[in-house]
């Protein structure tokens, strides 16, 4: 006679994920935000939305992951950080809007919940969400045995921000002479991991722990520094300040993504050599053989957000964002398009 079977014979533990539930109320009561309503465990989380102060409010969404930089954090067993990079890369999405975001839900399928590694990739993504402003309202957790490898899991998350319609940033107000002011990014951010994984560890056959000298600590810590929220310096810089277009420089580097937001009969002129890049870009390339085009199509190679404004308003933005510390750089210029080819043309010379 054959024993009875149950889900938890199957690697799926109700129980265990029903308890762990307790642990993530607690962490997502520590990014408390107006307009949270019930709490964590519910069928769906509830935001009563206060549009008093707008005319015309619009929610503006967003829904990313973080690739294969998981991996990374798989590689050093460190797991506080991941949740960081899976709500800059949703709500980063969300302030180039001009929206504030609101509320944050996240997804994590993991073959065989481990607690401990669950509870620090929450309060990674608690983090993010105290960075951003905005407030964890819910998520699921699936186990999925059979899935994902022994210590292996994926992310998923999903960001929803407001705006008044008359102040959504969408490109429209860009104009010939416009510049490009580039924000710094904190190193590689989420993106690219594919081939920085072939570089690092297939071609270079570094460990985890190798300590490389012109990066001053292990290849394991440059690749798992976290991704910028940019949040509260857009927020700071559009209350009184013109802003006609922003570019989070995620896939595709600036090349790319700048391009998103340019009207079509502009096109702009970058200065390959008007900002700091920071020294892991140069390290990629040389062990990578990588040319430069593949490498502003792969990496932001040190700028994470691009700010399309008009010249005039230029030097003041640049000051205000040295006073947040940020580092910022005139990066180029918005130009008349004169023919249907690219819209993005990399000079060496200074013309900005």
């Amino acid at each position: 006679m054959t024993d009875p079977l149950t889900y938890a014979d199957a690697g799926v533990d109700i129980d265990k994920a029903n308890t762990f539930i307790k642990t993530i109320k607690e962490i997502a009561n520590q990014t408390p935000r107006t307009g949270v309503m019930g709490e964590i465990g519910g069928f769906g989380g509830l935001y009563s939305l206060n549009v008093e102060n707008l005319e015309r409010p619009v929610l503006v969404s967003s829904t990313d992951g973080v690739g294969t930089k998981l991996k990374i954090a798989f590689m050093m067993n460190k797991h506080d950080t991941i949740g960081i990079d899976l709500v800059a890369m949703c709500v980063n999405d969300v302030i180039v809007q001009g929206a504030k975001p609101l509320f944050f839900l996240d997804y994590l399928a993991i073959g065989k919940l481990n607690t401990d590694t669950a509870a620090d990739i929450i309060k990674g993504i608690a983090e993010g969400c105290r960075q951003a402003g905005c407030a964890l309202i819910g998520g699921e957790t699936a186990e999925m045995p059979d899935i994902y490898h022994e210590g292996e899991y994926d992310l998923a998350g999903f960001s929803v921000g407001i705006v008044d319609n008359s102040k959504i940033i969408d490109g429209s107000e860009i104009r010939v002479g416009n510049k490009l002011i580039g924000i710094a990014s904190s190193g590689l951010h989420s993106n690219g991991y594919s081939l920085v994984r072939k570089i690092c560890f297939d071609r270079l056959k570094l460990k985890i722990d190798t300590h490389i000298p012109e990066l001053r600590r292990t290849i394991g810590e440059e690749l798992l520094e976290p991704t910028r929220i940019y949040v509260e310096t857009i927020r700071r810089l559009i209350k009184d300040l013109p802003i006609h277009g922003l570019a989070h420089i995620t896939g595709g580097g600036i090349s790319d993504n700048i391009i998103r937001i340019i009207p079509q009969s502009c096109k702009v002129e970058i200065q390959k050599d008007s900002w700091a890049v920071p020294p892991i870009f140069s390290f990629l390339q040389q062990a990578g053989k990588i040319s430069d085009i593949e490498m502003l199509r792969t990496f932001n190679n040190g700028i994470g957000m691009i700010a399309v404004v008009p010249e005039e308003a230029s030097q003041e933005i640049l000051e205000r964002l040295s006073g947040m510390n940020e580092k910022a750089y005139l990066i180029g210029t918005v130009v008349e398009r004169k023919t249907s080819k690219t819209q993005i043309k990399w000079i060496k010379e200074t013309t900005c």
